[in-house]
């Protein structure tokens, strides 16, 4: 079916054949809670004959979202916990997120800002706070890199990405500025001159990390996209979550590793699932993700290897969890060690 408009409703979805009619009063509840939406791009991307299909389990709502389990949690990263002014998350001491907008192409069914983000989420900045963040940043020297993130920043105009890194320009400390983004995967037709033009800032560095899940992802139109960008002389590296029923197999993952490093793409991280909530469905277990993770070694290069991190909750960091920071103390639990030093359990136990 060629679908030429974004899907954004429950009613969208069936005339797209991507539900069925006996499902809508579920999965409109579902659309009541979290945002719906699909690109023309990832839409022609569903196998409709596969009640299996990882693309569809990525974007396609399902009923299973309105499970909570008792470890979920609203805002299971600590965003709020590290946000000094809006907009601005400081988490770390040499760097900060920059969130700019609140909207996505596309919204993934596992994301974990999805108390957050969509129509009814936190919206776009208005210019007095988006000064202020900017404010933020300037006054604090130690702040050298800032991730644009959300929400997908690459949502904004070329215009407003440009007023943006005109701001981040004039700060000069800041010496890096990341994006994170699903768009030249979603919507990869957007990924043209006058917004590659608006990412350059003078005496900064660009990078884009870029989601992705599955290999089929990297649609020819996604990898002349990235190609765009790499050529343009803009840094790329890979962010993907580990999901149940969409990647959760070496096989399927260093498939999508080795994608990423053939199309100039370094993969960088590769998530654990956050606890955010109906998302049960979704996650593996620690000592699966490890396993899965054990056995890309020797399997792909080392270009491909992605480092498997887990944000611990509360709002301590991120983790790498294939090696010594992670330790089992039973029944499923964890004691994680931050890059602090300090230790957390996990899943939490308030």
């Amino acid at each position: 079916m060629n679908v030429v408009k974004p899907i954004k409703s429950v009613d969208d979805l069936m005339k797209a054949g991507l539900v069925a009619p006996a499902d809508r009063v579920a999965l409109e509840e579902v659309a009541a809670r979290y945002a719906v939406a699909l690109t023309p791009a990832i839409s022609k991307l569903i196998d409709r004959a596969d009640p299996d299909d990882p693309i569809a389990r990525q974007f396609v709502p399902d009923a299973a979202e309105l499970t909570i389990a008792p470890e979920e949690r609203a805002d299971p990263i600590g965003d709020h916990a590290h946000s000094p002014v809006e907009g601005i998350v400081h988490r770390y001491p040499d760097r900060v997120l920059l969130k700019a907008v609140h909207v996505c192409p596309v919204y993934c069914r596992f994301c974990f800002r999805r108390e957050m983000v969509g129509p009814q989420g936190l919206g776009t900045l208005d210019a007095a706070a988006m000064q202020a963040a900017f404010d933020y940043i300037h006054s604090d020297e130690e702040i050298w890199e800032v991730i644009l993130t959300g929400g997908d920043p690459l949502v904004l105009s070329s215009r407003r990405l440009g007023e943006i890194m005109e701001a981040l320009a004039g700060i000069t400390h800041v010496k890096i500025i990341r994006f994170h983004t699903r768009v030249p995967v979603v919507d990869p037709e957007k990924i043209d001159a006058a917004l590659i033009a608006a990412l350059k800032a003078s005496g900064k560095t660009v990078y884009i990390a870029l989601h992705a899940n599955h290999v089929r992802e990297l649609t020819p139109e996604a990898r002349a996209a990235c190609a765009r960008l790499v050529d343009a002389g803009i840094a790329m590296v890979s962010q993907s979550v580990l999901l149940k029923g969409v990647n959760d197999d070496p096989d399927v993952l260093a498939k999508l590793m080795k994608a990423f490093v053939e199309i100039r793409v370094k993969p960088y991280y590769l998530h654990h699932p956050d606890l955010a909530p109906g998302t049960s469905h979704f996650r593996v277990t620690i000592e699966e993700g490890q396993e899965i993770v054990a056995a890309l070694r020797g399997r792909i290069s080392g270009l491909c290897q992605p480092a498997y991190i887990l944000d611990i909750p509360g709002g301590h960091g991120k983790a790498v969890i294939s090696g010594s920071a992670m330790r089992a103390t039973g029944d499923g639990c964890y004691t994680v060690t931050d890059y602090r030093g300090g230790e957390h359990s996990y899943p939490p136990a308030d």
